[in-house]
């Protein structure tokens, strides 16, 4: 197995524990707090997706997909804790965004030569990944590390055990 391929599974991995977690979750589930203070879903999968795009645009300038009118204010960290409802999207959005930068993603990554991913990664992410290739991997380690705040909102709504 090579490099480009650890990665896509990691990303691959990522991506298949999240819609696990989503599938059988409705639209208004994505907006429960499972406590006072925490992030609800629909938070979560957008600050994902402004992250995956961050990333992705610290490796290359233009290379992440536009995101709809009002994303990012609707997913900054000041929204986080708004009790307002409005402004987030429903499940199939989400997802459908999320494929788009994911797709960008993978698109970036075939882009690059074994030299490329081991070259400095973007300044602003050195401190957690110093290398374009370890951008890659937290991008895929950052949604599995979300996917865990996800099970306790499902668990927080009765659902089953699917992973």
């Amino acid at each position: 197995m090579k490099v480009h391929d650890v990665l896509i599974s990691m990303l691959n991995t990522a991506r298949y524990i999240t819609t696990t977690y989503l599938a059988d979750l409705s639209d208004e589930e994505l907006l429960v707090r499972p406590v006072p203070g925490a992030h609800h879903i629909a938070w979560q999968l957008g600050h994902l997706i402004l992250s995956e795009c961050s990333m992705l645009e610290g490796i290359k300038a233009g290379s992440a997909p536009q995101l709809p009118e009002g994303f990012e204010v609707n997913h900054s960290k000041e929204a986080a804790h708004s009790d307002r409802l409005d402004g987030y999207l429903s499940k199939d959005a989400y997802l459908g965004i999320m494929g788009r930068v994911r797709e960008a993603t993978r698109l970036q990554l075939e882009e690059c030569s074994e030299q490329r991913l081991d070259e400095l990664g973007p300044e602003a992410l050195r401190s957690y990944a110093p290398t374009v290739g370890s951008v890659f991997l937290m991008i895929g380690s950052h949604e599995v590390m979300h996917s865990g705040q996800l099970a306790v909102v499902r668990r927080a709504l009765g659902k089953k055990v699917v992973i």
